[in-house]
């Protein structure tokens, strides 16, 4: 029968080795090795179990294995076998507690040991059954848990590794075990220290394969597990061999380990063999068949599918295929009700061309010409890394045996006239592939030189200018058929073999002209290669800076260019060499020269005026040291002299002594001037009125030309002696009397705007 149930007659202590919480898993540890192994485990017709036997450890009614279900818990196997190095029942979740439940009377199993490279095993577990395959492939699903596996774990911790063993031998001979539960695509058993995820101070190994640090609302009591592995291997149908399954702590008793095998997941059928993918390195190699076989023996019925489609005509042993998929057998073994199947997923490698041709120009139309092979090694590749290098032949024996010593040399440069040769190529699968190539020699011709003109348009007119090559392309492919493409090249030899292509802009490497070649394609081919002269012209007429121009008291004025430029282009709307100013402001004439090159000269047109001067400020009496200043009016910008040939832009001068003086004042854009005539005064510092005919008057000279002013004297204690006009003087008398020696004072008022006061000394 499948399982056995508590019953209710059943003693109450045999039921309570059965776990029930639903949210958990559901452990059963009444069932025997027979029923775990033929009812739980293998369930198929296609092997024959016997000689079933089990050991654990001793818990009085419990033991250390059992059935299990996953219950309404998210455990990935509905059901299955668990084998612990504790009690069965304390795997149920919640993983609230650390499980250390066997004793170090309990002892381990030297051939897990052995299959583990470890020592000291304790707490062992054991499965043991022989089997007869009536296929030639077995395999099971299965997980392994741990509370070694701590989220926090001290070092110490990490040097114990609770481990699992599938041994497989057949029954007779002496031939050892062979461990099935091991990393795949390795040798190295699964244990707790050889796949075990990263975030703990124990190091992380595979960690692809490991499931996860559990939380405490586990389905299981254990604090991390595998993901779901599978073991397997090739078996001799109608032999008998004999599988031993073993768990145990390695160590110490401390710290359970389990093992839960899928129910029904022991699948006894059909190998045919490794998926040939190209993520292994296997796939088949193009255009070639791949033989499936199953290798059964006996007289047996077969159908097979090509992706889930079953391919009626095929009722072979063997399956040959041309195409990718995935093939799947199914094998009813002759008088038995076992149907064994078997899949293979087989794809292809990809596939390089069959045929390339290449179109090489000749220029001379000798019917030879230089062909660089390498452009066509993306074309033979399909673009697809997985090849390696291509070498050229021109002997179709040469290039299936690829004897390189018979290779084109210099691929790159082949010179040669319209032929057939031969690319051989092998991708990283191995897969060795051979393509046709087609050499053509194309007879278009273009004796005429594209001359390709461009002004000068950088801010540097030197002769040198950045062309945008693509602007060139109208002028290389006018009248020739639609859909062909250009690309440029320094040296016609560059272009025959397509190497240092020019693209974007090019600057001319010789000034004012120099000669790219310009290659004409047609897909792959060379429709033909024109000779281009660029030409650099450039318009940089002499004097044709930025000019400041001076409108005087608003007049109008003309101002002229060169009348030796093709056209005029006023900012104003003139369109002649000469144009009036009439305004301030800036004004600018564009011309163009024969060549069609422009430049642009600036004319800055700035009002000024006349001046007109209308007084001058006299800090006189002062000695020789003596300012003026002369205040003018107008619009513009001047610039003073006192003798009309030196001039100064401050209208301030020192340092003056008394007597007449003439201020000139004049625009400094020759706008006009104007003139001022004015006096610097001083008063004699004493006289001596003895009659001698010399410094007899005490008298302020140039005094007259203030008529207006008026001078009065004062004796030292301000008594009124005199008031005499501008142009007369004091004699020393008061009523025809002489004064005495002494010091005077006065107080001149020149024209009511300023009052001078000082004083001097009479002497006789």
């Amino acid at each position: 029968m499948k399982f056995l149930k508590c019953a209710i007659l059943i003693a109450v202590s045999y039921c309570f080795s059965v776990s029930s919480n639903a949210q958990y898993i559901q452990v059963n540890d009444t069932y025997t090795a027979q029923q775990l192994v033929e009812d739980i485990l293998i369930n198929s017709p296609c092997a024959n179990a016997t000689n079933f036997s089990v050991s654990g450890g001793n818990f009085g009614s419990q033991q250390s294995y059992g059935y299990f279900t996953n219950g309404s818990s998210a455990f990935p196997f509905a059901d299955g076998i668990v084998l612990s190095t504790g009690k069965a029942v304390s795997a149920v979740g919640p993983n609230n507690g650390i499980l250390s439940e066997g004793s170090t009377s309990w002892l381990g199993d030297t051939d897990l040991a052995q299959a583990l490279d470890v020592n000291n095993t304790v707490n062992a577990t054991i499965i043991e059954f022989d089997f007869l395959p009536l296929t030639n492939k077995i395999s099971f699903d299965y997980i392994f848990s741990s509370e070694q596996y701590l989220s926090n774990p001290t070092s110490n911790q990490c040097r114990f590794t609770d481990g699992f063993a599938f041994l497989l031998k057949e029954a007779a001979g002496t031939n050892p075990y062979q461990n099935l539960a091991i990393i795949p695509d390795t040798s190295i058993p699964v244990s707790v220290n050889t796949v075990r995820g990263s975030g703990t101070i124990c190091p992380a190994a595979n960690e692809s394969y490991f499931g996860g640090f559990n939380s405490s609302d586990h389905p299981t009591n254990f604090n991390g597990q595998t993901t779901i592995m599978k073991a397997q291997a090739t078996v001799v149908p109608g032999t008998l061999y004999h599988i031993k399954l073993v768990i145990a702590d390695q160590g110490n008793n401390l710290y359970d380990s389990a093992i839960f095998l899928g129910g029904g997941s022991f699948d006894v059928g059909t190998n045919l063999g490794p998926d040939r993918l190209i993520a292994t390195n296997n796939p088949i190699c193009a255009n070639e068949t791949f033989n499936i076989q199953t290798n059964e023996s006996g007289t047996n019925t077969y159908k097979w599918f090509k992706d889930g489609v079953e391919i009626p005509t095929e009722t072979n042993s063997n399956l040959v295929v041309s195409s990718p998929g995935t093939y799947t057998v199914e094998i009813t073994l002759g008088g038995t009700t076992c149907i064994s199947r078997g899949s293979i997923v087989v794809e292809y490698a990809p596939l390089a061309a069959s045929t390339a041709s290449i179109v090489q120009c000749d220029e001379n139309q000798d019917g030879t010409t230089l062909f660089n092979l390498t452009t066509l090694n993306s074309i033979i590749t399909n673009n697809d890394p997985s090849f390696g290098l291509i070498t050229y032949y021109e002997n179709l024996v040469d290039a299936q045996n690829q004897i390189t010593n018979n290779a084109i040399a210099t691929p790159s440069s082949y010179l040669s006239n319209t032929k057939t040769i031969y690319a051989s190529l092998t991708n990283s699968f191995g897969c060795l592939t051979v393509v046709t190539i087609s050499l053509q020699v194309s007879n278009n011709s273009f004796p005429n030189v594209i001359d390709f003109e461009s002004c000068d348009l950088d801010a540097n007119v030197d002769g040198f200018y950045a062309f945008q090559l693509s602007d060139i392309d109208a002028s290389v492919l006018i009248g020739l058929p639609t859909g062909l493409i250009v690309n440029y090249y320094p040296t016609y030899n560059d272009a025959l073999l397509q190497t240092n292509v020019l693209s974007g802009s090019y600057v001319n490497e010789t000034q004012y002209i120099s000669r790219i070649y310009a290659k004409i394609i047609n897909g792959s081919d060379c429709y033909g290669i024109r000779s281009v002269d660029l030409y650099v012209n450039s318009n940089s007429p002499p004097n044709f800076e930025d000019e400041e121009i001076y409108l005087c008291d608003d007049i109008p004025l003309t101002v002229a260019i060169a009348t030796t430029f093709f056209s005029y282009n006023w900012s104003n709307g003139d369109n002649d060499f000469t144009t009036d100013l009439t305004t301030p402001g800036e004004y600018t004439v564009t011309v163009t020269n024969s060549d069609g090159c422009e430049a642009t000269k600036k004319f800055i047109a700035i009002a000024s005026g006349s001046p007109t001067i209308i007084s001058v400020d006299i800090n006189d009496f002062q000695g020789d040291a003596n300012t003026v200043t002369v205040n003018v009016e107008g619009l513009g910008t001047w610039e003073y002299s006192l003798d009309g040939i030196n001039f100064q832009s401050s209208p301030t001068f020192s340092n003056l002594g008394p007597g007449e003086y003439q201020m000139y004042v004049r625009d400094l854009f020759n706008c006009g001037d104007d003139s001022y005539t004015f006096f610097i005064l001083d008063y004699p510092l004493f006289f001596t009125p003895n009659d001698d005919t010399y410094n007899d008057v005490w008298k302020i000279e140039n005094l007259d030309f203030y008529p207006n002013a008026t001078i009065r004297i004062f004796d030292r204690f301000g008594k009124l002696l005199k008031q005499i006009a501008p142009q007369n003087g004091w004699d020393g008398t008061l009523t025809g009397t002489k004064l005495p020696a002494d010091d005077y004072w006065f107080v001149l008022e020149l024209n009511n705007e300023r009052t001078i006061r000082g004083h001097f000394s009479l002497k006789r």
